[in-house]
């Protein structure tokens, strides 16, 4: 489709955002928005999001005329938001293959240690950590490959995060796929936002988790998934 007339010189940013909000919906910093992405348009974006870079360094007193080390530093970062950090808000989520509980599993699976990687959502400082996932299924539930959970917990994380909010999308996204009797989650990070800035301590970790369902309700498997993660430090 041709763009109209009105919409030549219109940065793309403002015609995604106001896709968004006719459709009346959130595009906070950890939402996914490619439904709102038309073919092309993120190519478009980068070369946006690089030129106002270069705005940012220009601000910051940074020769990047003279400077070789960051003459391309504007288009690097672009990429690196776009294409890599942030990649989970612009692209659909990671096609997934579901599959019957043919042999009626209703065993404790625990998929883990899975690394992740983020930025939190207050400085877009990184945020690295381990992911553990515990699934209780049922004759009912989907049974998933376990290399996809990574592929959903990649999706999720990249994108600008809070860590507590991470985890209950990642919860949300499971559940909705598989179905399980139970499913718990534990996220153990680094944030940079306190070792690189701020308090600037080095050996600061965050731990929280999910627990749905049965995990919840049974506090003996809620010990046994517990007990069977490896101790972290």
């Amino acid at each position: 489709m041709n763009p109209s007339d009105e919409d030549v010189g219109t940065p793309v940013s403002v015609k995604i955002r106001e896709r968004i909000q006719a459709a009346r919906k959130r595009f906070n910093a950890n939402d996914n928005i490619a439904e709102f992405v038309q073919p092309g348009e993120l190519e478009a974006l980068l070369d946006e999001v690089e030129e106002k870079m270069r705005g940012v360094l220009g601000s910051l007193v940074i020769d990047t005329e003279n400077d070789h080390n960051t003459a391309n530093t504007a288009r690097r970062v672009a990429k690196m938001y776009l294409n890599e950090v942030f990649r989970g808000r612009y692209v659909p989520a990671p096609a997934i293959t579901e599959f019957p509980n043919a042999e009626h599993l209703n065993e404790l699976m625990i998929v883990g240690p899975i690394t992740v990687r983020s930025a939190c959502s207050h400085h877009f400082c990184p945020v690295i950590g381990s992911i553990w996932i515990g699934v209780l299924p049922n004759e009912h539930t989907n049974v998933i490959g376990l290399s996809k959970y990574a592929r959903l917990a990649e999706w999720v994380m990249g994108r600008p995060q809070i860590q507590e909010e991470a985890v209950v999308q990642l919860a949300d996204l499971i559940q909705e796929k598989t179905q399980p009797d139970g499913l718990a989650i534990v996220m153990e990070a680094s944030h940079f936002c306190m070792s690189w800035r701020g308090v600037k301590d080095m050996d600061s970790k965050m731990i929280n988790s999910v627990m749905r369902g049965v995990f919840l309700k049974d506090p003996n498997l809620r010990r046994e998934f517990l007990s069977l993660i490896p101790k972290k430090g």
